[in-house]
């Protein structure tokens, strides 16, 4: 591929539509077709929706290189920016679509929750949590949906319990999830689904200004009285963090069961093993090996940045195929193994500079009690059923499965 082709328009012939169709020998692997562009070069040119023609960079040296660079935004309104699909009208960006100052402005305002030493206070009741829900499994009839009895419960009390809002509504905010984060839904859909949570967290920011908790909405609402936010900003702060808490996480748990299930030998390592190394180790190798963030991350440039022998002229958008990047060789030799062993680190399954995943420390704990617990408690379970009968989140922008029916 060459710089020559605008990407606005320009001849398209035998430029690969994006995202391209994740149909491989296992369904943990990236699309056949992105391999093979990052086996050509780190850059290529693909096709979106709207005809544009962004970079897609498959590579992990461009995409750190990239995403740590102040000539690239993450700033959805930029003309070029390369969104996902149609966006409805009056969309309101949240602060991780905006660039620094008002990025870190905003965000500065709900990352204490999410520190290290915050996330491990929380560590014990996470453990409840998943002991309950695992107890109630076992008291149930089999088979049971591991998504539904198991993988959405446990991110979603976590995220409920931190932001201030009621798991009695929990069937409500994540019908209207699975709507807003599916790439292949009308754009009208998508409004009414957003426009849905937003009167829903508005309502309960309005509960929170009348009568405070020891939660995150309330002290947002405390900004809010403060004149530091306004308060839209406020319930769409909190409508991203209700999504992004469980949706991403639920995924994970449900998609590393059912790949672990696939790899009995990895899945014996953590079953027989209490080294909470090993565990941390096994979490970070999943999160590259799996990747559930495969529509890429988006970015627009403000600046020619002139990279890899190519030139990205400003204006021009970029995906961070991460999912690829995850699967480099050169920096992950034997990318398309599952090596709990492996020192997998360095991933970029929660992105890369300024705009680095906000809850990575809470995914990262909620995770490491999930492996470490389930498998030794049922120390039997089983898929029941055939893996080509498992329902694959194709057509949603963070990849797992709809479904995951097992026994024990």
């Amino acid at each position: 591929m060459t710089d020559t082709l605008s990407a606005t328009g320009g001849e398209t012939a035998g430029v690969p539509e994006f995202p391209m169709p994740r149909v491989a020998r296992c369904p943990f692997d990236p699309p056949p077709a992105l391999r093979s562009l990052q086996e050509e070069g780190p850059l290529a040119r693909v096709r979106l929706w709207d005809g544009s023609t962004p970079w897609v960079v498959t590579r992990y040296a461009e995409q750190r290189a990239l995403m740590a660079d102040p000539r690239v935004s993450a700033d959805i309104t930029r003309p070029g920016y390369p969104a996902p699909a149609p966006m409805p009208k009056g969309t309101f960006a949240s602060f991780i679509l905006m660039d620094d100052p008002e990025h870190h402005r905003l965000r500065r305002m709900v990352q204490a929750p999410f520190t290290v030493k915050r996330v491990e206070e929380m560590r014990p009741a996470v453990q409840r949590i998943v002991d309950d829900l695992i107890d109630g499994m076992l008291a149930g009839p089999r088979p049971v949906d591991l998504v539904e009895a198991f993988a959405l419960p446990v991110p979603s009390l976590v995220i409920c319990e931190l932001l201030g809002v009621p798991y009695d509504d929990h069937d409500f905010f994540q019908d209207n999830s699975k709507t807003v984060i599916r790439r292949d839904a009308a754009p009208e859909d998508r409004a009414a689904a957003g426009a849905r949570l937003n009167a829903y967290l508005d309502d309960l920011v309005g509960r929170k200004l009348a009568e405070p908790a020891d939660d995150l909405l309330s002290r947002l609402t405390e900004r809010v009285e403060a004149g530091e936010l306004s308060r839209a900003e406020a319930v769409q702060m909190g409508v991203l963090l209700l999504i992004a808490g469980h949706e991403t996480t639920a995924n994970m748990i449900a998609l590393g069961t059912l790949a672990l299930l696939r790899h009995p030998d990895q899945l014996a390592l953590l079953r027989e093993s209490d080294d909470p190394k090993l565990v941390a180790g096994a979490v970070e190798e999943l999160l590259r090996y799996l990747n559930i963030t495969h529509s890429g991350r988006r970015r627009v440039a403000l600046e020619d940045i002139e990279i890899a022998g190519q030139v990205i002229r400003a204006g021009e958008g970029m995906i961070m195929a991460n999912d690829v990047a995850n699967r480099d060789p050169a920096v992950f030799p034997g990318p398309d193994e599952l090596d709990l062993r492996r020192d997998a680190r360095r991933h970029v399954a929660f992105g890369f500079g300024v705009h680095q995943c906000l809850g990575q420390p809470l995914a990262r704990m909620e995770l490491q009690v999930v492996y470490s617990t389930l498998y030794r408690r049922i120390p039997t379970l089983s898929l029941a059923t055939e893996l080509d009968r498992v329902p694959f989140k194709h057509d949603g922008q963070v990849y797992g499965v709809y479904e995951l029916p097992v026994t024990w």
